[in-house]
């Protein structure tokens, strides 16, 4: 059994790639016969399926891990553990989960890209959701203490009440580009035409 390509990369940090390489190997793997569970990186694959938003996929590679995988290695337990919180939406879990293992070297790069993409994302949420929030709040969703997440979120804009305690989010403007399709304004062109004669 050949994992060289998946070390290849988590070397090169070609994260959103790995589940789907995972994936294609142990079905290579499956269909050749060969007895892969005791030597399968079971927490790489799923936390690439985590790291990709793909809870489901992470969820039956799960079920399908034998007993003795799940008790003899307790990192895939761990990296279950962040799957379990993201699935019931326990966002600060995520971030005590992440927090709550040490990992090891294989998975060391993967675990913070995933977690500096949570905080990104839930960044993200915050700013679609609310327009002001508790410093504690924001602490909580960003899993960072309050003085990090207060210099976290100035560093975006957001502006602060020492009295309240609260953020003022600073929304961002929103882009859209019109896309003018030169064969379009030539229809269009041709239909008021028409319309004039």
């Amino acid at each position: 059994m050949d994992l060289s390509r998946v070390r290849e990369l988590l070397e090169s940090k070609s994260y959103d790639k790995v589940a789907d390489l995972c994936d294609n190997l142990m079905l290579q793997v499956a269909s050749d016969g060969i007895a892969y569970h005791d030597d399968w990186p079971y927490s790489i694959h799923l936390l690439a399926h985590i790291y990709v938003h793909d809870i489901n996929s992470a969820r039956f590679l799960w079920k399908s891990i034998p007993s003795s995988v799940k008790e003899g290695q307790p990192e895939v337990t761990a990296v279950w553990k962040i799957g379990q919180r993201l699935w019931l939406r326990d966002y600060a879990g995520v971030h005590e989960a992440i927090r709550g293992y040490e990992w090891s070297q294989d998975l060391q790069g993967l675990v913070a890209a995933f977690s500096e993409l949570y905080t990104k994302k839930m960044f993200q949420l915050l700013l679609s959701a609310y327009s002001t929030i508790s410093i504690q709040d924001t602490a909580s969703f960003l899993g960072m203490n309050e003085d990090d997440a207060t210099n976290y979120v100035l560093q975006h804009g957001w502006t602060v009440d020492p009295a309240s305690q609260m953020f003022t989010v600073k929304k961002q403007p929103i882009v859209t580009e019109q896309k003018l399709d030169p064969s379009k304004l030539q229809r269009l062109t041709e239909y008021v035409f028409h319309l004039e004669h």
